[in-house]
């Protein structure tokens, strides 16, 4: 693991009181970003590939650390057919033909790394960049929120091929752990980027831990309905929105890290998160669930020279948008140089059965002009007062990051504290 400015790595504590302390952001009594993380991917030699992956996997297949494959084109796997991969495997996305890998329902991905030998994803070209590849596409059978219960993917992809949803809340498409996709999210002509991963219909029993994005074009991570949990995520300088939930997602989050930069977005939006429920209300169906988001220990960080300054000039934006009809709990996370913190439709009448719907607590709001806005109202003083009540448990602060999060370097001794302005060290 490369260390990164700024950053807090660890356990982030916020001190109350002389007698109170509260705990906020990733936590962890060692390191988890330790070993199988990447911050400097272009610096990476991964060698060239002597295997080809083309074309559709109808059969179950496992590929070797030994070998090094080229992702060339669109690949599918299908008939309910697994693809293993070892740990330490890695597999290069072809730029020229826009290289993506496809699980469609029904089939399954066991991508399980290890903490010192992850998987990677990542580009075939001599100078690495966002958006060099397509992306990896998960497609499952558990219920979204669209009319009859299904849609398809497009991105120029087999439209045959890439259906997803259903009722199997409790279905299975694998695992991905310990697993990082670099430089995805390449833009198909006509149409929008892919995303570094995206996962729809995906089912509870689906395991999803250890992922890191890095430098993707489009989404980090695209949620499409489904029913999932995911632990220990980072999406490091994305383009696009760090994590989008749509579709009647229904999704708990934990302790997890997005890292963004003032000078890497995109005029179609760049969030840490994007919580919403639909494009179109005449595609959903309202008699089923609307996405809900539950996240807990997370940490939002923008990461720059100057916050000051790259707010003031508008390079900054809001870290959260919640939709109307979404559901969004957020506890004991830290959001840290926005502009403002969390942003909310206009359509989102502000009334307290709203508001119990949209919940706050035990949260660090640091450095943002401003905290919890309506779209297109600059007057929130009916939020401040709201999530400002004592019984939530919010905590505003105004010290930059420079301040706030530290450079990490020393590996063999990763426990510490962080209180604000002040390390000390972790004996217990």
């Amino acid at each position: 693991m490369k260390s990164i400015s700024q950053i807090t790595y660890m356990v982030l504590f916020i001190v109350f009181s002389v007698n109170a302390q509260q705990e906020k952001g990733i936590t962890g009594s060692n390191n988890w970003l330790n070993n199988w993380t990447e911050f400097k991917p272009n610096k990476i030699d991964y060698g060239e590939p002597n295997q080809i992956l083309a074309g559709t996997i109808a059969v179950n297949t496992k590929l070797y650390k030994k070998n090094k494959y080229i992702l060339q084109g669109s690949v599918y796997v299908v008939n309910n057919a697994t693809l293993t991969i070892e740990p330490g495997t890695v597999i290069i996305g072809d730029y020229e033909s826009t290289a993506a890998l496809i699980i469609t329902k029904g089939a399954t991905i066991i991508a399980d790394g290890l903490e010192t030998d992850p998987i990677v994803f990542t580009s075939n070209r001599s100078v690495k960049r966002a958006g060099d590849w397509g992306g990896i596409v998960i497609l499952g059978n558990a219920p979204i929120n669209k009319l009859d219960n299904t849609s398809s993917v497009n991105y120029g992809l087999d439209t045959s091929l890439t259906s997803y949803g259903g009722e199997e809340t409790n279905s299975n498409s694998g695992i991905l752990r310990f697993v990082r996709i670099e430089f995805a999210g390449k833009k198909v002509k006509g149409k929008e980027n892919f995303n570094a991963l995206l996962l729809a219909g995906i089912g509870n029993k689906t395991i999803l831990e250890n992922i890191m994005v890095g430098y993707s074009a489009g989404d980090s991570f695209e949620i499409f309905g489904g029913d999932l949990k995911l632990n220990k995520m980072v999406s490091f300088k994305s383009r696009r929105n760090d994590f989008k939930f749509n579709y009647g997602t229904q999704c708990k989050i934990n302790n997890s890290l997005v890292i963004r930069a003032s000078y890497i977005t995109s005029s179609l939006g760049s969030r840490c998160i994007d919580v919403c429920s639909y494009d179109r209300k005449e595609e959903v169906d309202f008699s089923k669930k609307q996405t809900s988001v539950i996240a807990t220990n997370l940490t939002l960080v923008n990461n720059s020279e100057n916050i000051n300054v790259d707010i003031q000039s508008g390079l900054v934006k809001e870290a959260i948008y919640i939709a109307e009809n979404a559901s969004f709990d957020f506890k004991r996370s830290v959001i840290s140089g926005f502009n403002p913190a969390v942003l909310l439709s206009d359509k989102i009448e502000i009334n307290e059965e709203n508001l119990q719907k949209i919940r706050f607590e035990e949260m660090y709001f640091n450095f943002c002009r401003g905290n919890i806005f309506t779209e297109y109202n600059s007057n929130n003083e009916d939020l401040e007062n709201w999530y400002g009540n004592g019984s939530f448990s919010n905590v505003y602060s105004q010290s930059d990051n420079n301040e706030t999060f530290i450079n990490f370097t020393d590996e063999k001794n990763p426990d510490f504290r962080l209180r604000i302005g002040k390390i000390t060290a972790s004996n217990d």
